[in-house]
Order: structure tokens, then sequence, then C-alpha cells
């Protein structure tokens, strides 16, 4: 067990990608904080963590209020003495072409997926560099990467916003022992995906199993990702094995877009 002794906290551990990472952690050992807008969410994890045998605890979390943001880290803190891994995996987005994008949509996704990152990460540092050690990991995208058929640009552009976060805070954190690292996920199965397929196949009029397979045509290792897949990357780069890799962003993706 991996991560036996350590604890983690996943925002948007309600669902997807968050969900399968929380209870992986668990299962490699760690006791795992289960965040979440959507507390009933966020339950239901740490209930899928209780059945590892490991200590769960679920958190309703909005992250694009820092109060709350703080609250989390104290809460965690507060219950299990210290923090060693935060994965800051909470985003939102939406299929819009570019010359359609509001100012709305832009504030909401950079409050979520940039904004909140930077908090999530900034507090969670406090009490990384109090304890000597810590582990961020940072979801990011290949939509940063510029992935062609990225959901929008706001989207796009906060994703490779945050691969340019996980750099800069790897270089400023390095001293304090705290190895910051970044995933970015190539076409994953999870609710949010669906969500996406079901809005493409209404815009081209395609049935959803025409759209998962241009999908998975477009990957070169021809298989889209489960959640697992990339759950397995956060629980690599929060063991011991990871020690000495910081700075990175690591696709996830079977090959769909060039590092």
């Amino acid at each position: 067990m991996i991560l036996k002794g350590k604890v983690c906290l996943v925002t948007g551990a309600g669902t997807g990608i968050g969900e399968a990472t929380a209870v992986a952690m668990a299962e490699a050992g760690a006791a795992v904080v289960a965040a979440d807008i959507n507390e009933q969410g966020a339950q239901a994890t740490a209930a899928r963590i209780a059945e590892t045998g490991a200590k769960g605890l679920a958190l309703a979390v909005d992250v694009r209020e820092v109060d709350e943001i703080d609250r989390m880290v104290q809460s965690v803190v507060d219950e299990f003495g210290r923090l060693d891994v935060i994965v800051n995996n909470a985003g939102i987005t939406k299929p819009v072409r570019i010359m359609d994008l509001t100012e709305e949509d832009w504030d909401s996704m950079y409050r979520v997926n940039v904004r909140g990152v930077f908090f999530c990460l900034q507090r969670a540092a406090q009490q990384m560099i109090a304890q000597g050690s810590g582990v961020i990991i940072n979801m990011a995208s290949i939509a940063g990467r510029g992935y062609i058929k990225t959901s929008n640009a706001a989207y796009s552009s906060g994703k490779g916003a945050v691969i340019s976060l996980t750099k800069t805070a790897a270089q400023q954190l390095g001293e304090y022992n705290i190895n910051v690292n970044a995933i970015c996920p190539g076409i994953t199965y999870t609710p949010m995906q669906e969500l996406l397929v079901g809005q493409l196949c209404e815009r081209e009029g395609i049935t959803q199993e025409e759209a998962l397979a241009q999908m998975t045509d477009s990957i070169p290792i021809r298989r889209m990702n489960g959640p697992e897949d990339i759950a397995a990357m956060a629980v690599f780069l929060a063991s011991p094995s990871a020690r000495n890799v910081s700075g990175q962003a690591y696709n996830v993706d079977g090959g769909l877009v060039p590092s």
C-alpha cells in the first residue's frame, strides 16, 4: 500500500475522475477527503472510500470561494492532523464556439478552473510548508496543449494556465520539499464527457454510438480513457516512486496529442 499513512484531499470528488482518484488513493492506503460542491456526491464517494477499509471524510466545498477553501483545508487538518496530497480536480466546461463565448462563460470557467485551482494549491501549500513536505497534483487537460476539438477557448486557455501554474509552483515550492505536477487527460468517459457527447449528437445529428466511434477512432491507441486511467497516474505522482518528479505535465490520452 504505497500511500499508507498519507492524507489525501481530492476536489471535484463526487463523480468521474475525482471519484475514481479518491477511491484509488484509498485503495493505495491513504486516508482520503472527498470534496465537492455536490454534498451528496461527496458523501457517496466517501462511502466508497470506507468500503476499501480506509478512513474517509466528505466535505461540501465550492472552490470559487476562498473562505470555503480555507475551511476545507482546516477541516482536513482538524480531522487527520496533516495534509500530504491534494488533487485539484474540480472543473467545469461546456461546448461553445469562440464567437459565442460570453463574459459570463469566461468568468465562470476561469473562476473554477484557474482561480479555484490556484487558491486550493496555495492554501494546501501553506499547510505542507509547515509540515516540511507535500504533493500537489493539478488536473489540466490536453485542451491546454492545443487539442483541436476542445470544448471551448475559455476551457482550453484555462487548462493551459494550469499547466503554466504547475511549473511555476514547482519552482517556487521545491525548496519546501513539495512536488507539484499536472495531469492532462485526453478523452475520458465521465458524466461530463457524456453530456458533451449528447450535445455533439444534437448539434451534428448523429447517434451516441457514432459520436463515440468518432472519438475513439481519433485516438492512436483506439481506446479512450476510463476515469481509473487518470486515477492511476495520480496515485503514481502521489507515491514515493515519484519523489523526484516535479514541474511536469503528463498527457494520459492514448497518444492523441504530442506533449
